[in-house]
């Protein structure tokens, strides 16, 4: 392990974190909004940490290891969490204490969208709402992909920082030659969306600042908003369309993005990963909105379709905007929208969950080995857009899985042993895994009342959710630490 390597670059990475106060203090300025003060503090103290960190070892450059790249991923999401918390905490308003700051600071940067805070965010400072949905924004693609794109000192070793943070079992395949160019291509096609995003926001009717900071956190699949009632304070059809398109767009696969934009073209999106994706989202929408129509939830057919749709779309891709509380829906709805969280965006996208490829190759896996009980001496290969999966990813597949259902039952049980009840916990442990948002349960609208120990561990369970279990649980394995 070269520490000293780890911390030339963990240094560096925080001091260019720094730069992210500067944005709120400019909207600070701009609304007089009494926040200046708390994002000039918040920007030395970060910037001074860096330098800390950085000075003494400037003049290193060692070739990173891929053990190196965990080690610095793992260490950058914890203690980058703590910079992004100090608005939080310094600011009159929302005043957060240690805990809450730091879970709400968690559940921006992995893109989760569980809110600490109860009550009036329609009163909060601009800057304050700002600096929420950027937090959003910067974690949705991978703010150490960014570092590799903007940092050509970076270069060398980005390869390993890249294959470290980048979600999805097939981390190896590169847009470009060069890793650096890579990283750039996917950040040009995600500012590409947002900016889109934004423009059609405005365009429908909402204000310049709803709408870059909607856009923020409608395109990193957050969901973090500026309004107690969500997207629900909208009302409007047509705003709700537009979210819905763009979430369903960032939950695909940015490469497929990029490489439609490149060759111009939409072979790109011929891909039975996005094909799954759009049936699971398609199908739950239409049971739901079945459903509510046939029982009377809703007296319109298109009302119950609009409703279904947008709370379905929302969970599905772990948005976690709402228009109403789905956790209200009668029957088995509730259960039904929190499972397709499980599932989730497809890989390489700003989503959550287990990502719809390794659901795919579950199933297919699951189908083999049926027909392998019937046909036990044939040759039966697990094949994903006409290609045959090596063997090492589909272990790789059902390794994760166990590790995340196995992580989950712990996460479930410390949080039953803090007093909370089964579905509550089952839950706030599905969502924050997840990076869902919405809950059911005493969590259904926020985590304000839960204990500190079960924050601190749904905050474990956000940032293992966001990097995908194995770069964060691989440092708790002896194994790693030996020579």
């Amino acid at each position: 392990m070269q520490f000293v390597a780890i911390q030339h670059i963990l240094g560096l990475l925080i001091a260019v974190f720094s730069l992210s106060m500067l944005p709120p203090l400019m909207v600070s300025w701009l609304y007089a909004d009494g926040t200046a003060q708390t994002f000039i503090m918040s920007f030395l103290i970060t910037l001074g940490t860096g330098l800390l960190f950085w000075l003494p070892v400037r003049k290193v450059r060692r070739e990173l290891r891929l053990r190196d790249g965990f080690v610095i991923v793992a260490a950058f999401w914890t203690v980058l969490s703590l910079y992004g918390a100090l608005p939080f905490m310094l600011a009159e308003r929302p005043h957060l204490s240690f805990t809450d700051a730091v879970f709400e600071s968690v559940s921006g940067f992995t893109t989760t969208g569980a809110t600490i805070i109860a009550s009036g965010l329609d009163t909060l400072p601009r800057s304050i709402i700002y600096h929420r949905a950027q937090l959003q924004w910067l974690g949705g693609m991978g703010i150490i992909v960014l570092a590799v794109a903007v940092l050509p000192m970076l270069g060398v070793g980005g390869m390993q920082l890249f294959r470290a943070e980048t979600p999805g079992p097939m981390k190896d395949d590169k847009l470009t030659p060069r890793i650096t160019e890579t990283a750039k291509s996917l950040w040009y096609v995600y500012l590409g969306i947002t900016v889109a995003c934004a423009i059609a926001y405005f365009m429908a009717g909402m204000s310049a600042f709803d709408a870059l900071t909607h856009s923020y956190t409608t395109v990193s699949l957050g969901g973090f908003s500026g309004h107690d009632a969500s997207f629900a304070y909208f009302d409007s059809p047509v705003l709700e369309c537009i979210a819905i398109f763009f979430m369903v767009l960032c939950g695909f696969n940015f490469a497929l993005h990029f490489l439609a934009w490149r060759s111009l073209s939409l072979r790109p999106y011929q891909d039975s990963e996005l094909y799954t994706f759009l049936v699971v989202i398609g199908s739950v929408s239409l049971i739901c909105a079945v459903y509510l129509y046939i029982i009377g939830t809703y007296g319109e057919p298109l009302t119950a379709l609009r409703n279904a749709t947008f709370q379905v779309v929302s969970v599905a891709t772990t948005t976690g905007f709402l228009t109403e509380g789905f956790a209200h829906w009668p029957a088995f709805l509730p259960v039904l929208v929190l499972m397709v969280s499980f599932v989730g965006g497809c890989a390489g996208s700003t989503g959550g969950g287990l990502k719809v490829i390794r659901f795919v190759l579950l199933v297919k896996q699951g189908l083999r080995e049926i027909k392998l009980l019937v046909h036990p001496n044939a040759q039966i290969p697990v094949m994903v857009n006409k290609r045959v999966i090596p063997p090492r990813v589909s272990q790789a597949v059902w390794g994760f899985f166990s590790l995340y259902v196995g992580s989950f039952l712990i996460l479930m049980m410390v949080l039953l042993a803090t007093g909370m009840d089964q579905v509550s916990a089952w839950s706030a442990v599905a969502t924050c895994m997840n990076n869902a948002g919405p809950a059911l349960g005493t969590v259904t609208m926020h985590f304000a009342d839960v204990t500190p120990v079960a924050k601190w561990a749904l905050s474990f369970a956000m940032l293992i959710g966001r990097l995908e279990l194995f770069p964060l649980l691989v440092l708790l394995t002896p194994a790693f630490w030996r020579r």
